[in-house]
């Protein structure tokens, strides 16, 4: 396989698509076409991390954090980034970075969060805007089926756990042909009239560029009229955090005792306890106190995250728990969901988990 093949796998998981605009994912270092020896996943790409596959004979590393996040101007090798993008370049190794693209996706971070704690019935925590989009067309009766089951085969129409979702209008369009058309109906020259149906359907932001083509490739005119607006909708799968319940109820110093055994936590920071039941819970991977709100909104009875900051804590204003456990802590599974994934994915294949330890913090 090659690295675009992989990275298509990894993709059809979580589209970059649904990144957060601030981020900088995909294939930061190396090339599309090189044939793959083998896949290192890690949660980050240090110089340790580039020898573990170098020592492997992984030429392509699937990191969930990118090295390259601002604009590099030089490669002297003078920081930790600079050496480590050098030294993939320097032994042909590829480096690609999912991030963000991770925390929306329906089954990424966070699901794996919810897993380790025993959460079920999620839903997500804060759902993302501008991710669900409507494509209006207009073709002739005669073709309207089968552009409408192209356009469904590209990923148009589903909604939810419904499939082939459309809504259509007939009517009478008009046009007239100038001197260089070549009209696949009517005469140059002459006002046409057709009896058209107009055609809505609804896609996924990540599947544009399919439907698209799908629009383009199956459409009978050689000037294809379209519009495509972006839906207020929310979109219910695409998000970052998660809400979930406890199988059976825990008291608050019963729960933070659970996270610390299945997170493998050294020390939970956390808000005021407030002597209530702990049913339902609200997590978001990594940096997440921009969610307090969603999640007291949300109705949790504690929040897991990390970074949080001392005035931060007050968000919490005793209708909920912040649990901080730490940034690489709330992360540190995420490889193995990766692992998981393409081992299933491509079983025959060599797929490695970093045995490597990134995290920079260290407890007494």
């Amino acid at each position: 396989m090659i690295v675009k093949e992989i990275i298509s796998i990894l993709e059809e998981l979580a589209p970059l698509a649904y990144a957060e605009d601030f981020d900088n994912v995909g294939l930061l270092v190396g090339n599309n076409e090189q044939k793959v020896t083998g896949i290192l996943v890690t949660l980050d790409t240090l110089e340790h991390v580039v020898d573990e596959a170098i020592a492997n004979q992984c030429n392509l590393i699937v990191s969930f954090h990118p090295i390259i996040f601002g604009g590099l101007k030089k490669l002297t090798g003078k920081t930790y980034v600079e050496r480590v993008v050098i030294k993939a370049i320097q032994n042909n190794i590829a480096i690609y970075s999912m991030h963000t693209a991770l925390d929306n996706c329906q089954q990424g971070v966070n699901a794996k969060i919810c897993e380790v704690l025993g959460l079920a019935n999620t839903t997500i925590l804060l759902p993302q805007k501008n991710t669900i989009k409507k494509l209006t067309t207009y073709v002739p009766k005669s073709d309207a089926g089968a552009l409408k089951e192209a356009l469904f085969n590209a990923g148009a129409g589903n909604i939810g756990n419904y499939s082939h979702c459309s809504f259509i209008n007939d009517g009478t369009g008009s046009y007239k042909a100038g001197e260089m058309a070549k009209p696949v109906k009517g005469e140059i020259g002459q006002l046409h009239h057709e009896e058209e149906t107009q055609i809505h359907v609804t896609y996924q932001k990540a599947e544009e560029t399919a439907v698209l083509k799908a629009l383009f490739k199956n459409h009978p005119y050689e000037e294809v009229a379209y519009e495509i607006y972006a839906l207020e909708n929310s979109n219910q799968t695409i998000g970052m955090g998660m809400v979930g319940y406890l199988k059976t109820p825990m008291d608050e110093l019963q729960f933070l005792q659970h996270i610390k055994k299945r997170m493998h936590v050294a020390c939970v920071r956390h808000s005021n306890l407030l002597g209530k039941p702990v049913k339902k819970v609200a997590v978001l991977g990594g940096s997440g106190a921009f969610a307090i709100s969603a999640a007291k909104h949300s109705g949790a009875d504690v929040f897991v995250t990390a970074d949080v900051k001392y005035h931060q804590f007050y968000e919490a204003e005793n209708k909920l728990v912040i649990a901080d456990i730490g940034h690489y802590e709330t992360e540190q599974f995420t490889k193995n969901l990766l692992v998981d994934y393409l081992t299933k994915k491509i079983p025959n294949f060599a797929v490695r988990l970093s045995e490597s330890t990134t995290n920079p913090i260290k407890y007494l």
